[in-house]
């Protein structure tokens, strides 16, 4: 019975979609103190075909000690999103707020990077917004991408 239990838990655990994870594609330095831009690659997990690359800010340890904040990035993002292969959508919420399909920690405990999908059925476009999300004051900063579902299953 136990055996059953804990088998059936793990089917339904594998068969549920995880959350994207970032595979880093490219790193430029921008000045002398070691600061740098990072970019990501991130494949939607209930989307197949469809990759997203996040650009951000990474700072260095200089950086860190001159500003005085240790355990903040700042909450700058940019992203595109582009076909990589045939498009064929899985179940995805299709509501006006959308799905999470990443989320990647920004400060110790109070920010995240977080990448949001919607569903613009009207225009059969998927729509990525990569924005901020800080515990104490929100954040304004956000950048969008759209992927058109010509012909998509």
């Amino acid at each position: 019975m136990i055996r059953s239990l804990a088998t059936a838990a793990l089917v339904m655990f594998t068969a549920t979609a995880l959350p994207a994870h970032a595979e880093a594609v490219g790193k430029v330095g921008v000045d002398w103190t070691g600061n740098d831009i990072v970019i990501e690659a991130i494949e939607d997990p209930k989307v197949q075909g469809v990759t997203c690359h996040i650009a951000y800010f990474d700072r260095s340890l200089l950086d860190r000690l001159s500003q005085g904040n240790w355990f903040e990035d700042p909450s700058n993002a940019s992203i595109a999103c582009r076909q990589t292969g045939p498009i064929k959508v899985g179940d995805i919420a299709r509501g006006p707020k959308g799905e999470k399909v990443f989320s990647e920690s920004r400060s110790l405990i109070f920010k995240s990077l977080r990448v949001t999908r919607i569903f613009d059925e009207a225009h059969q476009t998927l729509i990525y917004l990569s924005h901020a999300s800080e515990l104490t004051e929100g954040s304004a900063k956000m950048s969008i991408s759209t992927v058109p579902l010509y012909g998509a299953e």
